[in-house]
């Protein structure tokens, strides 16, 4: 078994002067600091990409940035999914015996490194290069083509799209580093520029500077952590030219296997952190993972199910939404804020201590996912 015995984090947002490299420097360091570890004691080293420094071989690049010289170097690429993919192949490969401590580092000057066109053609490059790009989609134009799809066979409303935003910045407002932190409230989100309709300026995550690391060993009886006890993966498509449904992308398969593998059900989950790179986006995973009946993740929200005193705390640092997004190390924020809550060291937005905790990321358009299921120790 593994566990997570340090976390790292920095700001979110504009950080100018700080490139891929220092960002990751930056939340590795907290996170050897927060396990209580030196550079010499990894022996490990997973990482994602970065859209502003596309190297071939981005793990030893940094390795030999940060002073390291790992005996196991792996980088992976699967979008959103990509930091949960890491913490995944760590679990595995410490339970293996491939290395005995892992550090994973993500991080990127994503809004300060490139131009906004460059930065959205980048990303629209995740579509089909014969059926989906040259017809001129951002990401935002797909999961608009989702969110759609979804109004008409479920019956959300935009307003219920726009309550999971307003819960998102209501945490946030509470989270040191966030990168939005103002009030909003539903008719703000409805009120807000329109993108790719239906979604709102607000139903969308920020772009952002920013980086996060864990580390991850194996359990040894005398190390406090977080214990990984259940992992999955699923992918279904890769483009939604493919997809076979639109509303079925395979979260709820990969979650149920990752559950099963802990031995554990959606009955036992005590916090939430789900991947939200738009307010359909989270409205999708928590409805088809099962945290909510079909048609009703907003009406939940309002009614403060997945607030931080609700029965299932979400995303209680702000998530993409709010916090912010900077590729890689997005989500992987999300964990960070699960292992401080489940540790009890969350500050001021601290909640009743989660025993177990379910984690959902998803890469491209729904097409990649991989979800974790975390157990307090001590």
């Amino acid at each position: 078994m593994s566990l997570i015995t340090g976390v790292g984090l920095t700001p979110y947002g504009k950080l100018e002067g700080r490139d891929t490299l220092a960002l990751m420097s930056e939340a590795a360091a907290a996170a050897l600091n927060h396990a209580g570890v030196e550079r010499q004691d990894v022996d490990g080293l997973l990482t994602g990409y970065s859209t502003t420094l596309p190297h071939l071989m981005l793990s030893t690049v940094f390795a030999e940035h940060f002073g390291i010289r790992p005996t196991y170097a792996h980088a992976i690429q699967l979008g959103g999914a990509t930091g949960f993919g890491l913490v995944m192949l760590a679990h595995l490969l410490v339970d293996a015996g491939a290395a005995r401590r892992i550090l994973v580092v993500a991080g990127e000057n994503r809004l300060t490194g490139q131009s906004r066109d460059s930065a959205i053609q980048t990303l629209a490059q995740v579509g089909h290069p014969v059926y989906e790009v040259p017809l001129g989609p951002t990401i935002p134009a797909y999961y608009g083509l989702v969110a759609s799809r979804y109004m008409h066979e479920f019956g959300s409303t935009e307003a219920d799209f726009a309550e999971l935003a307003v819960l998102m910045r209501a945490n946030a407002a509470r989270t040191p580093g966030a990168q939005l932190t103002a009030p909003i409230t539903v008719e703000d989100v409805l009120a807000s520029k329109p993108i790719a309709s239906p979604l709102k300026l607000l139903d969308c995550c920020p772009v952002s500077d920013g980086g996060a690391a864990f580390v991850i060993e194996r359990e040894d009886g005398g190390r406090p952590g977080i214990r990984i006890i259940g992992t999955a993966q699923a992918h279904m498509h890769q483009h939604v030219s493919a997809a076979a449904s639109l509303t079925e992308s395979g979260a709820g398969d990969c979650t149920s296997r990752a559950m099963r593998q802990a031995g554990v059900t959606l009955a036992d989950i005590r916090y939430a952190g789900i991947y939200d790179s738009f307010t359909i986006t989270l409205t999708i995973l928590l409805e088809e993972i099962g945290l909510a009946p079909r048609g009703s993740a907003g009406r939940l929200a309002r009614e403060g199910y997945f607030s931080p005193d609700g029965a299932i705390p979400l995303n209680t640092h702000g998530g993409l939404l709010s916090y912010g997004h900077c590729g890689v190390g997005g989500a992987m924020a999300h964990l960070v804020e699960a292992v401080r809550q489940m540790r009890g060291e969350a500050g001021d937005r601290q909640i009743e201590r989660p025993p177990l905790a379910l984690l959902h990321g998803d890469g491209g358009v729904l097409s990649s996912h991989v979800s974790l299921v975390l157990e307090a120790t001590r």
